[in-house]
């Protein structure tokens, strides 16, 4: 299960996405609890990069240890030591090999062996067939024993429907305590995947209150440009911050929202005129990022920002349509100086995109005529 525990590492200049979980490694007569990465590419960080043939050795030479002995040391590197009293294990090599593997399928997005199995018992309820029966029961006795109960993901019913599905009336579950399943037993659970399968399909329809999760358009990129002089149709060259579209804020005018942005940025009040009167946004960069910012600046900039993006598509009417022609797309801004203000190839966090899409939307919400916008 990778849950929250998300990490990566690079390989020739490729992000592998990977996650972590804890094992004992048995290492001179002393057991050392660890983490252990495992990778999509199918590498297994265990003190070293291994194959899973080479981590499957590892398990079955106690290397990465799946028992414990009594009394045995342990440690944990600059942490703490301890003998262990009464250890108790709930992995054998074979059961923590089985969800390395299916953590591999997770991390390629591939069905691992619960997906597998529901993927049998689909098949087996279309076509309800004792070979098909006993294919589910193989896939579903397939998923480790550790990961079984929670294969249908219900907390309340756990794993008890499916295994009474698989086993079929006559029959013994994997659980001696469930004795022979009944024909109200079996009964009870084809009603259930009826119902599950019900609220499967009405999820797939269903179309979220507020909209979709997800941009209807194609991402837009906004290249870095050097914008000097308007143009009588800039296109989307328009929605960067430095097209020289003139805003007045404060009673003051600027040549675009990047000469007002940097210009207010400015602590001394002689600067914010120079920066003001540069020639181009590249220059009034250059002049306000060699004097002092102003107290806080950091703090207050995307809320400056935001506020000057709103002057510059209220005062350019024809700059607001070229933004809501973007309709709902993802806004990819590029900005070489700034990863906070750019992607820059998803290097970058992008603010800039976002504050433009905020603007947008309220625009949008301005024209539907919804009140307190």
């Amino acid at each position: 299960m990778i849950g929250k525990r998300i990490t990566h590492r690079m390989s020739d200049g490729v992000r592998i996405p990977g996650t972590w979980r804890h094992v004992f490694i048995r290492n001179g007569g002393r057991y050392f609890l660890t983490d252990l990465f495992v990778y999509a590419d199918g590498l297994i960080d265990c003190w070293g990069l291994v194959t899973v043939e080479e981590f499957e050795e590892k398990l079955r030479t106690d290397w990465v240890a799946t028992s414990l002995p009594e009394g045995g040391k342990a440690s944990v590197h600059g942490l703490a030591h301890w003998k262990f009293s009464e250890p108790r294990s709930r992995h054998t090599p074979e059961l923590l090999l089985a969800e390395i593997r299916d953590t591999i399928d997770q991390l390629n997005r591939r069905p691992d062996s619960t997906g597998r199995c529901l993927a049998a018992v689909d098949v087996f309820l279309a076509d309800r067939t004792e070979e098909n029966r006993a294919a589910a029961r193989a896939a579903f006795l397939a998923v480790p024993e550790s990961q079984r109960r929670y294969a249908l993901g219900d907390m309340d019913r756990k794993d008890r429907p499916l295994r009474v599905l698989v086993a079929g009336p006559g029959e013994q579950t994997y659980l001696s305590f469930d004795g022979t399943v009944t024909q109200e037993d079996y009964d009870e659970a084809l009603a259930y995947f009826e119902e599950r399968d019900r609220l499967r399909a009405e999820r797939a329809t269903r179309v979220p209150a507020d909209g979709p999760v997800t941009p209807r358009a194609p991402a837009v990129q906004l290249y870095h440009s050097f914008p000097n002089e308007p143009l009588d149709d800039p296109g989307r060259l328009g929605l960067r911050h430095d097209y020289p579209a003139p805003i007045t804020v404060g009673g003051a005018t600027y040549p675009s929202a990047a000469h007002a942005y940097w210009a207010l940025s400015a602590a001394e009040p002689g600067t914010r005129q120079a920066v003001a009167a540069a020639g181009t946004a590249t220059a009034a960069r250059r002049l306000a990022t060699a004097a002092p910012r102003r107290e806080g600046w950091e703090h207050a900039r995307t809320a400056v920002l935001t506020g000057l993006l709103r002057a510059k598509y209220d005062q350019h009417p024809e700059l607001a349509e070229v933004l809501l022609a973007t309709d709902d797309a993802t806004l990819v801004y590029d900005d070489m100086d700034s990863t906070f203000w750019g992607d820059n190839a998803g290097r970058g966090r992008n603010w800039s995109g976002r504050l433009l899409e905020l603007v947008r939307s309220e625009l949008r919400a301005r024209r539907a005529g919804i009140p307190g916008i």
